[in-house]
C-alpha cells in the first residue's frame, strides 16, 4: 500500500467518499431549474405573461426559508429508513422520494389552464430540494475529513452547475425534439419533467453506496419531548454561535447582496432570449455545447483562484465577473437572434457564473467554524444567498416590460453594486 503522504494530489479525487459528493451534486444541482428558470421558459413557451412568469420566483422562497427547518435534520430520524441507512442517509432517500413525486406532479400540469395548482407544485418541489440541499450539506461536513474539503467541494460544484444544464438546456432540446416529432407542446414538457424525476436515482444510488458518517455512532436519539428540546436547544445554539462573531449582520447582508445582479438577470435570461427571437432548439444547442466547455473551464479557473490568491481579491474578481456579464446581454439584445453573439454571451455568463460560484461557495464554508452548528448555519448562510432568486427577482418580469430587455440588464448590472461596497467595508474593516 502506497503512504498516505506518497499518494499524488489527485488521488483524492478517486477516493469513494469524495466521489459520492460528486453525484449527490449532481442531485442537488437537478431541481433548483425546475421550480425556477426551466418553469419560466415553459410558461414563456406557453404563452404566460412576463409579469406572472417573475412572480412564480417566489415558489422559489423554501430556499430562503430552510434555515428554519434545518434543526429538524438533526433532531428527528426518518422512520424505517433511519433504522436501515443511518440519520443522515436515511434523510437522503425520504428527501428525494419527496423529491421525485413532486417534479412528477409539477410535469403532470398545464402552466395555462392550472396556473395556481403550477405554483403549489412548484413549492412542493422547492421545498423538498431544499431539504435534500439541508442534508448533503450535513453529510459533507461530516463524512469529509478537513483535508478533503476542497476536493469534495469542487466536485459539488462542478456537479450541481452540470445538473442545471441538464435540468435547463436537457429539458429544453427535450421539448424541442419532441415537438418535430409531432407531440403536443406541454406533453413534450411533461414528458421532460418525468425524466428529471427519474434522474434524482443518481442521488439515490450515491445514499445507497455511501457510508454513513462516524458523527452519527455519538448520537443518541431523543425521545418524545427530548426531540423537541433537542430542536430548540439546537436552533438556539446555532444562531447564537454566528450571531456573535464579529461584523455578523454585514456579513449576513453581504451574502444577501453579492450575487444579486448574477440572479435577477438570471431569472429572465430564458425569457430574455426566446423574446428576442432564437427558437428552443437553437437556445439548447448553445446552452449545452458551448455554454457547458465555458462552465467546467470557469469551474476549473475558480478553483485556481481559490488555491492560488486570498479570498478577499477572489471575491472581487468574481463580483467584478458577474457584474461584466450582464452587460453582455444588453450587446446580445442589440445583436438579436444572432447565433454567434448569443454563443459569446453564454460563454461570457457560464464562465463568470462558474467562477463566481466556486468562490462564493468557498466563503460560505469559511463562515461555517464551529462544526457542531455546520449544517444549520450553512442552511441559514445559503437560504439568505437565495433572497436575491425568489424575493428581490419577482418584480424582474415587471421591470423587463417596463424599461425594455437592454435597459433591464444594465440595471441588474447596477444591483451589483451594493454587494461591492459591501465587500469593500469588509475588506477595509477587516484590515
Amino acid at each position: 500500500m502506497v503512504p498516505e503522504t506518497h499518494k499524488p494530489a489527485a488521488f483524492v479525487y478517486f477516493e469513494k467518499r469524495v466521489l459520492i459528493i460528486l453525484f449527490l451534486g449532481f442531485s442537488a444541482g437537478l431541481p433548483l431549474a425546475l421550480s425556477a428558470s426551466t418553469l419560466a421558459i415553459w410558461m414563456a413557451d406557453r404563452g404566460v405573461d412576463l409579469g406572472a412568469i417573475g412572480l412564480y420566483s417566489l415558489a422559489g422562497l423554501p430556499y430562503t426559508l430552510k434555515f428554519l427547518w434545518a434543526p429538524v435534520v438533526d433532531a428527528f430520524r426518518v422512520p424505517v429508513l433511519t433504522r436501515y441507512l443511518g440519520r443522515r442517509r436515511g434523510w437522503l432517500v425520504f428527501s428525494q422520494l419527496l423529491l421525485m413525486a413532486a417534479i412528477l406532479t409539477l410535469g403532470s400540469l398545464d402552466p395555462v389552464a392550472s396556473p395556481y395548482l403550477i405554483a403549489l407544485a412548484a413549492l412542493l418541489v422547492a421545498t423538498a430540494s431544499a431539504t435534500q440541499d439541508i442534508v448533503i450539506d450535513a453529510f459533507r461536513v461530516e463524512s469529509l475529513p478537513e483535508d478533503r474539503q476542497a476536493a469534495g467541494m469542487a466536485y459539488y460544484v462542478s456537479a450541481y452547475r452540470i445538473a442545471l444544464l441538464v435540468s435547463t438546456a436537457g429539458v429544453i432540446a427535450l421539448v424541442a425534439y419532441l415537438e418535430t416529432r409531432g407531440i403536443a407542446t406541454n406533453a413534450g414538457w411533461g414528458i421532460g419533467y418525468a425524466l428529471m424525476a427519474g434522474l434524482v436515482v443518481v442521488g439515490m444510488a450515491a445514499a445507497w453506496f455511501a457510508v454513513e458518517p462516524e458523527a452519527d455512532v455519538a448520537y443518541v436519539r431523543p425521545q418524545g419531548g427530548a426531540a423537541l428540546q433537542r430542536f430548540w436547544r439546537t436552533t438556539r445554539d446555532s444562531f447564537t454561535d454566528f450571531l456573535t462573531k464579529d461584523k455578523a449582520v454585514l456579513i449576513l447582508l453581504f451574502v444577501v447582496l453579492y450575487k444579486l445582479g448574477d440572479t435577477l438577470a438570471g431569472v429572465m435570461t430564458g425569457p430574455f432570449v426566446l423574446a428576442i427571437g432564437f427558437d428552443l432548439a437553437t437556445y439548447a444547442t448553445i446552452v449545452k455545447g458551448v455554454g457547458l466547455v465555458a462552465l467546467l473551464a470557469g469551474g476549473f479557473l475558480g478553483g485556481y483562484l481559490a488555491r492560488k490568491f486570498s479570498l478577499m481579491t477572489n471575491l472581487w474578481v468574481a463580483g467584478l465577473l458577474q457584474m461584466a456579464s450582464n452587460l453582455v446581454f444588453c450587446w446580445q439584445a442589440w445583436m438579436g437572434p444572432d447565433p454567434l453573439a448569443l454563443s459569446v454571451t453564454i460563454t461570457v455568463e457560464n464562465f463568470s457564473g462558474a467562477i463566481g460560484t466556486v468562490i462564493f461557495v468557498a466563503y460560505l464554508s469559511g463562515l461555517c467554524t464551529n462544526k457542531a452548528h455546520t449544517a444549520t448555519q450553512f442552511a441559514l448562510l445559503t437560504a439568505l444567498a437565495a433572497v436575491g432568486r425568489t424575493i428581490l427577482s419577482s418584480w424582474s418580469g415587471f421591470a423587463a416590460e417596463a424599461v425594455g430587455w437592454a435597459p433591464f440588464f444594465a440595471l441588474t448590472a447596477l444591483a451589483a453594486l451594493p454587494g461591492l461596497v459591501l465587500l469593500w467595508w469588509l475588506g477595509k474593516r477587516h484590515g
